[in-house]
């Protein structure tokens, strides 16, 4: 599409360049993901459990106080993927940790 293409917005109901609707549809697109304290968190960052927590299928409890290193966002809004030693494919909620500074 060039700039000279317009599209029709449903949320505003007006003709908008087809530039601005690419530019707005991959805004909607990325997944603001918040810990428990409301911090944005994002990939690398540490997090620091705020619960203790029973590990399913693993037989472990991580206690609160945990520090997670490295954290992965997952494109879901309330789940972070990470590693923990001697567990495989860990997947916390976001709503248990706290983003360490």
């Amino acid at each position: 599409m060039s700039d000279d293409d317009y599209i029709f917005d449903e949320d505003s109901g007006d003709w908008i360049p087809a530039s601005e609707a690419s530019a707005k549809a991959a805004r909607a697109a990325e997944v603001e993901v918040r810990d428990a304290v409301g911090n944005l968190l994002a990939d690398g960052d540490q997090v620091t459990l705020i619960k203790d927590l029973e590990v399913k299928g693993a037989g472990q409890t991580l206690k609160r106080g945990t520090l997670i290193k490295s954290i992965r966002l997952t494109g879901d809004q309330q789940e972070i993927d990470c590693r923990y030693d001697g567990i495989k494919g860990l997947v916390l909620r976001a709503e248990f940790v706290r983003k360490r500074q």
